[in-house]
């Protein structure tokens, strides 16, 4: 059957393009008016965040989860890394960019000098559905590479429902606190703004009251779904990611179905993708030191999205009772789970 749009004259192609246009502003604009209505809290840099489907974000973010839920459609073939933010998501997607594409017509290496991970893998709800878009996803070759800090539950139902596979980082609530404590106090610094106290925010992360979180919710949300279809979605721990890169490495390529073999392994393949994509090494590269990137109405400069990335940094910065507080709602939150962090 012939395309029906290679019969349309090009005005009524154009004409039809600013019909579709048009539908998506008025998508944005509604969803726009919704988010304004959502309990909101006073949260620390940014102010203030809401409360959307039991977890907390700024608007941007939320509109665009909105705007996802009604448009993505995923492939079978698609990838999709997730995570809670700061908890290693930059380097995970630096991993799955240069496993899948090893081989391919794709110079990952090349990819990665020129670009920062998150343009390698581009986020949902920050960098596609942004600015009234809603780009046509369909004319991307497989596999599609993309990312989310969504919490389980609030994925698009495509998504949930689909066999794309899933790849989710979390990482200790520690470590994660004060990696996000470190990023908003660079943004307040760029802003002129006062820092964030580390009580206020300590405070703050506990109440639940952080971006896509409360932390807890969000970690469980995939560990269960990760128990339930272990074929799908795959559980990193970012500390055992650390300690073992090549072996997670391997898990990971596994996972994606494209396993190293022997020869890949003899070669020095996989060892090379760990060297291309340490943080040291990717931090090092002329665009992740001058570079930026746009989130929406935000650019960023990408130097923000690295820092130490070591375990135990928290032991530098909180008092043993702020730990004890956050061990003992760890233990609560995950009892019976069977996650143990």
């Amino acid at each position: 059957m012939a395309d029906a749009s290679k019969s349309l004259s090009p005005s009524r192609i154009e004409e039809e393009e600013k019909e579709e246009e048009e539908v998506h502003r008025r998508t944005y604009q509604h969803f726009t008016q919704l988010v304004s209505a959502l309990p909101s809290v006073e949260a620390g840099i940014i102010n203030p965040i809401h409360c959307y489907n039991g977890w907390y974000g700024f608007p941007m973010a939320i509109i665009g989860t909105m705007v996802a839920q009604k448009y993505f459609k995923p492939r079978p073939t698609d990838v999709l890394v997730a995570t809670i933010p700061k908890s290693g998501t930059t380097w995970m997607k630096a991993l799955v960019f240069s496993t899948i594409h090893r081989g391919s017509g794709v110079d990952s290496r090349h990819a990665l000098e020129s670009c920062n991970p998150h343009e390698c893998i581009p986020i949902l709800e920050l960098q596609i559905y942004v600015n009234n878009r809603v780009p046509d996803l369909s004319k991307l070759p497989p596999p599609r590479l993309f990312s989310t800090h969504i919490p389980f539950h609030s994925l698009p139902a495509s998504v949930v429902d689909s066999d794309c596979r899933v790849v989710y980082v979390c990482r200790n609530p520690k470590d994660n606190f004060i990696s996000l404590w470190h990023h908003k106090n660079r943004d307040a610094t760029k802003a002129n703004l006062e820092p964030w106290q580390l009580e206020k925010a300590f405070d703050i992360f506990c109440k639940g009251f952080s971006f896509f979180g409360p932390y807890w919710d969000h970690v469980l949300g995939y560990w269960k779904a990760h128990l339930e279809r272990p074929e799908k979605i795959l559980f990193v721990k970012y500390e055992e990611l650390l300690q073992d890169t090549v072996g997670q490495l391997k898990r990971l390529a596994e996972f994606l179905g494209c396993p190293f073999s022997e020869d890949e392994e003899k070669e020095g393949v996989i060892d090379g993708i760990v060297r291309l994509c340490a943080m040291d090494s990717l931090s090092n590269l002329e665009v992740n030191r001058s570079g930026t990137m746009d989130l929406g109405d935000w650019t960023v400069d990408n130097s923000f999205l690295f820092r130490r990335g070591v375990v135990g940094d928290w032991l530098n910065h909180l008092t043993p009772e702020m730990a004890d507080r956050l061990d003992e709602m760890t233990k609560e939150k995950f009892a019976g789970s069977g996650l143990m962090l």
